[in-house]
């Protein structure tokens, strides 16, 4: 029997249409996963209610009802039913650190031209992830910071710059605030100038 991970079922449920529209959806998606041999995982099935006015209805996939959520993961990037980013910030800024505790501590060298290219190919990714195709952006201004604190560390790693701003930093690393990468993309984004 094959399981199916990462479906996801969406609707809008403001009037009792709705609902029960997704509720038919689901039992559509039970008789569909039984014909073709498919095992959903329901424990593993969440319901995620967005917005503020939302009615929280409970669903159930066959005799089974639904956990309900307040954060779900969706293209590798966490939502909370308000859309804060927050979460998917503190958690793109642990990952970002953890990759560079590993290239401090296994790289020898401090010079510019060794930290800046493993920054750039292991760290900034966990950092950016999904940012310039503007699924999420940091909304609050101590994520921004957050953010760019794994930035500021790595800059601080290079041999003599310590001591510098970061600004000076990141002019000597030839680089931007992960903030102007961010305004520069949404202005790519949004005039298709490159």
């Amino acid at each position: 029997m094959k399981s199916d991970d990462d479906n996801k079922l969406s609707g809008e449920v403001d009037i009792l249409q709705g609902r029960a529209t997704l509720q038919e959806d689901l039992n559509r998606l039970e008789e569909l996963a039984n014909k073709s041999f498919i095992k959903f995982n329901k424990y593993k099935c969440k319901v995620l209610h967005l917005g503020k006015h939302n009615p929280r209805m409970q669903h159930r996939m066959g005799s089974t009802w639904l956990e309900m959520s307040s954060v779900a993961r969706d293209l590798g990037v966490l939502v909370d039913n308000k859309l804060n980013m927050s979460e998917e910030c503190a958690a793109a800024a642990k990952k970002a650190n953890r990759m560079l505790d590993c290239i401090n501590k296994g790289i020898t060298s401090r010079d510019k031209e060794v930290i800046n290219p493993f920054y750039s190919a292991l760290v900034r990714p966990h950092l950016e992830y999904c940012v310039q195709v503007q699924f999420w952006s940091p909304l609050y201004k101590k994520d921004v910071d957050r953010l760019e604190r794994v930035q500021r560390r790595a800059t601080k790693m290079i041999k003599g710059l310590g001591s510098l701003s970061y600004e000076e930093r990141l002019r000597e690393f030839s680089m931007f605030s992960l903030e102007k990468r961010r305004l520069r993309g949404d202005l790519i984004t949004s005039t298709g100038w490159l």
